[in-house]
């Protein structure tokens, strides 16, 4: 049988079995106990998918793991990396990385992050695909904001959490979150893990899913699977080959060139020393104040062990103290910025500029990567050599009406109905127009009083329309 509201995927002559997950009463956070039963549906698939003969699986079994140490790592990150192509490496998506979260207490039920990851298993009980999933309680540490959503719904009787969110906690990095292992059958296995996941917010009875920061491809996916879609922006740094800071510097033009370096000469002048530490090097990070208190201190202790080389924390000193620091992660051709912290109450001018986007800058040169991911928003990073770059997520409702305006009157009571209706087409314009007015206001101010010189403008960005 079909999912519910789904008929069968048509998509060929070879057949693939799959167990889809039904049955959660209504959600209770507080609850990992309770793992929905199963129920079994049929999917046809494509003859081109056909591994080998008689080694393609046949049924796949979707279940529920409570805390992502019931997944063993080298399953987990067989699907969430793809050994043919390190460049991809993406630290976040990690068993080491995310289980830091959950050892440490940083993203667990008592704070409102309850662990509900999907796994998928074929007919071996081979696990051959993951999604990271929460229940949670409020829209904290997830960088999409859909506060005026819930708000829409209190309006009007609904509750909005619980609500289920696929993501990596307190982290607004792009990446897949449908985590599929490399294999002839990958795309029914992304299908049917869709289906469930939209099935599972139906049958839990909470209010919606949502599936933030995912890949580009995986927006253009889920899309067809029956999820709004929404864009925002963020500002990454793209390395064109340089061989050192100044080079990078001579592709701005002059004004900007010039106050770039007058920022960086501060520096020294507040007798500030830079340093970066990798692995081992890196002692206690937890002196400065890492912003919101969203991660404890075990989780960076927990991230040193686990990650090694792959964490660079870029500091501060002042009279051999530490005085503020960035956390950074290196991926497979990336650079990320994470996290910025100082000592409480201190202050220094330019200080996060150099730490977080001058010093990136430089250890992408130095390790040849290709780009430098610093986090959520900040127009301001634009004069500073960062370049907007669309981020997506998707939505899914589990009240029609939040999923669609068609057929609001037959769900609603009349004399609420056009209010009500007025609240959807408000959320609609939230999706999609709202972005594409900050797209076009951002590409205006980088060709008005953007860093670059034109011609190499004209490399890296978009034109107006």
């Amino acid at each position: 049988m079909g999912l519910q509201g789904h008929s069968p995927l048509k998509l060929g002559a070879s057949r693939l079995k799959v167990t889809a997950l039904f049955g959660w009463p209504r959600g209770d956070t507080t609850k990992r106990d309770l793992i929905p039963p199963a129920e079994s549906y049929m999917l046809t698939g494509s003859a081109s998918e056909v591994f080998c003969v008689g080694t393609k699986p046949r049924e796949v079994s979707i279940s529920i793991a409570s805390s992502i140490m019931d997944v063993p790592a080298v399953d987990w990150d067989a699907c969430a990396c793809d050994p043919d192509d390190p460049e991809k490496f993406n630290p976040f998506l990690t068993h080491a990385f995310l289980s830091s979260l959950e050892e440490s207490g940083s993203a667990v039920k008592e704070t409102g992050w309850l662990p509900f990851h999907v796994v998928a298993r074929d007919e071996n009980e081979n696990i051959i695909g993951v999604v990271p999933l929460y229940l949670k309680s409020h829209s904290r540490g997830e960088f999409v904001f859909d506060q005026s959503w819930a708000e829409a719904y209190y309006s009007y009787g609904l509750e909005y959490y619980p609500k289920l969110q696929s993501c990596v906690p307190f982290t607004p990095v792009t990446g897949q979150r449908i985590l599929v292992r490399n294999a002839p059958y990958q795309d029914q296995v992304f299908d049917a893990l869709v289906k469930a996941l939209k099935s599972l917010t139906t049958k839990m009875n909470v209010s919606s899913l949502h599936i933030t920061f995912p890949s580009e491809g995986e927006f253009s996916k889920m899309k067809d699977n029956g999820l709004l879609q929404r864009i925002g922006l963020q500002y990454h740094w793209r390395n064109r080959n340089y061989k050192s800071f100044d080079e990078f510097l001579m592709d701005l033009k002059q004004p900007k060139r010039k106050n770039i370096r007058q920022e960086r000469k501060k520096i020294p002048a507040q007798n500030l020393k830079m340093k970066r530490l990798r692995g081992d090097e890196i002692k206690n990070p937890s002196v400065c104040s890492w912003g919101r208190p969203y991660l404890t201190r075990d989780f960076f202790h927990l991230l040193g062990e686990k990650m090694g080389d792959k964490v660079m924390l870029i500091v501060a000193e002042k009279d051999d103290q530490l005085v503020a620091g960035a956390l950074n992660l290196i991926g497979g051709d990336i650079l990320f910025g994470r996290l910025w912290g100082c000592l409480p109450n201190a202050y220094f001018p330019n200080l996060h500029f150099e730490a977080c986007y001058y010093q990136a800058i430089e250890v992408a040169i130095e390790l040849n990567l290709s780009k430098v991911e610093a986090g959520a928003q900040g127009e301001h990073k634009i004069q500073r050599g960062y370049l907007p770059v669309t981020t997506y997520s998707c939505h899914y409702f589990s009240d029609p009406g939040f999923g669609a305006a068609i057929g609001i009157f037959l769900h609603v009571r009349p004399l609420r109905s056009f209010a009500y209706l007025i609240s959807i087409f408000v959320i609609q314009l939230t999706l999609v127009f709202l972005c594409k007015y900050q797209v076009k206001h951002v590409i205006k101010v980088l060709h008005d009083s953007g860093p670059y010189k034109e011609d190499i403008l004209k490399e890296f960005a978009p034109q107006e329309d």
